[in-house]
């Protein structure tokens, strides 16, 4: 079993900056995990991808959304999977979920393990 926690949500202004993080624990997920992934959910929205990261070889991907703004990184001695949001938006704004894929991709089906989910609200 995989367990992930997120953590780093807030209230900000447009134009700032915010970190999120998510750290993985439990026996299996070193074994598990391909990728690692963020999703994000706004009011009334379907879910939708944000950023992934291989695992083991660090290659990312991007929703055009977020592209240039948005970096998703790693610490694999900490089993941790980082999110750094500059340049923020209103619609931004969203419930932003880690996910942990034994495929990669980036579909919501693709990942199996999610966590509870850290709000993120930018004010105009």
């Amino acid at each position: 079993q995989v367990r992930l926690v997120e953590s780093g949500g807030g209230l900000v202004q447009a134009g700032d900056s915010l970190r999120l993080s998510c750290t993985a624990s439990g026996r299996t997920f070193s074994s598990y995990v391909y990728a690692m992934g963020w999703f994000r959910q706004a009011p009334g929205k379907e879910r939708r991808f944000v950023a992934a990261i291989t695992w083991s070889g660090g290659i990312t991907a991007y929703a055009n959304s977020v592209k240039g703004r948005f970096t998703i990184s790693k610490e694999n001695a900490k089993n941790t999977v980082y999110l750094q949001m500059n340049s923020l938006k209103p619609e931004d704004t969203a419930v932003y979920y880690c996910a942990a894929s034994h495929s990669g991709g980036t579909l919501e089906a693709d990942y199996d393990y999610w966590g509870q989910g850290t709000q993120v609200t930018v004010s105009s």
